[in-house]
């Protein structure tokens, strides 16, 4: 049972071409759990190592992040057979943020690169759009990803886009420990 409950969970939107839509949903979370809440992130198209893995275990049980996929390449670069696995472990991840709204085991739930999911049509905008039609009065849903459709972009409370001005990949400068991830 949860120790402390939100007045009025909204549904919260990162999205767009720039850098930070999972750095501001971890930020969002980190205020959160200082302040007594309970997070629980699912990410979804991520297998490899980050940083945030391991700063996240220090904050356990009122932070946790979960994770069903293997790690693998990129969506593009899979067979059918590796999509196939792929789809049956979102639908497991999906699954389980369903479970974990409906018996409320956290004050907010941040499903990472959903709309990533959605893009690739590994789950449906409707069963997306359901699911925050339904989600508790009093749970923070935060949802990121490029490509944000517009029947969630309209569900959605507050909408943040990131969008790219500039960026070290353009300069020839791949991603950094630390930093990307």
């Amino acid at each position: 049972m949860l120790e402390k409950k939100l007045d009025k969970g909204l549904i919260q939107i990162y999205t767009g071409d720039g850098k930070g839509k999972t750095t501001a949903a971890l930020g969002q979370a980190l205020r959160a759990v200082g302040n007594g809440y309970t997070v629980y992130m699912v990410q979804f198209l991520k297998g490899g190592d980050s940083g945030e893995l391991i700063s996240v275990k220090k904050l356990e049980p009122w932070f946790q992040i979960f994770r069903f996929e293997k790690n693998r390449g990129f969506f593009w670069t899979l067979n059918d057979k590796e999509k196939e696995e792929l789809r049956r472990e979102i639908r497991d991840a999906f699954d389980f943020a369903k479970k974990v709204c409906s018996e409320e085991h956290c004050n907010i739930l941040i499903l990472d690169e959903i709309m990533g999911v959605l893009h690739n049509g590994l789950l449906t905008e409707e069963e997306v759009c359901q699911f925050l039609k339904e989600k508790p009065p009093n749970m923070e849903i935060i949802l990121t990803g490029r490509n944000v459709p517009d029947t969630i972009r309209e569900i959605a409370d507050l909408v943040t886009e990131m969008k790219m001005v500039k960026h070290p990949f353009e300069q020839g400068i791949a991603a950094r420990e630390g930093i990307e991830w």
